[in-house]
């Protein structure tokens, strides 16, 4: 019963430990080169001001910080998950040409302010604070409220 208990104990230690959360500073030299062309492309103009590497179980995550407020998320292979840009336009070379195209039809006097997957699909935050849903092949879904 004692090394049964013990044996369950170890188990779930190293669960947790594989499980945590950590999150470090890392260089901009150290996050993809692919990630590193976008940013370089897309946020040309705005310093960076710190650049951070999360591990949660097996996923890895960069997260680029700039001086404006914007925060840009990239993959463990360095595809765009997330892009916050508070309270401007999301760079429109970051948004797929049938989202914009969207949104200027439907939303006239608005932009997207943050863009992103959560791996099944795509989300558009308005600046009304209007948030669009959109497949992956970028069809309109609905609205999540």
């Amino acid at each position: 019963m004692k090394k049964l208990l013990f044996t369950a104990l170890v188990a779930i230690t190293m669960m947790n430990s594989a499980c945590a959360k950590t999150e470090q500073l890392i260089s901009f030299e150290q996050i993809p080169v692919n990630a590193q062309v976008v940013v370089n492309q897309a946020f040309a103009n705005d310093e960076i001001s710190y650049v951070s590497m999360e591990k949660e179980g097996f996923q890895t995550e960069y997260n680029i910080h700039f001086a404006s407020g914007a925060k840009i998320e990239f993959d463990k292979n360095g595809e765009l998950k997330n892009v916050d840009c508070q309270l401007e336009p999301v760079p429109e070379q970051l948004i797929p040409q049938a989202i914009r195209d969207y949104v200027t039809a439907k939303f006239p006097k608005q932009f997207i302010k943050e863009w992103g997957t959560d791996d099944r699909r795509w989300k558009a935050e308005l600046n009304s604070g209007l948030e669009l849903i959109f497949d992956k092949k970028f069809n309109f879904v609905g609205i999540d409220d």
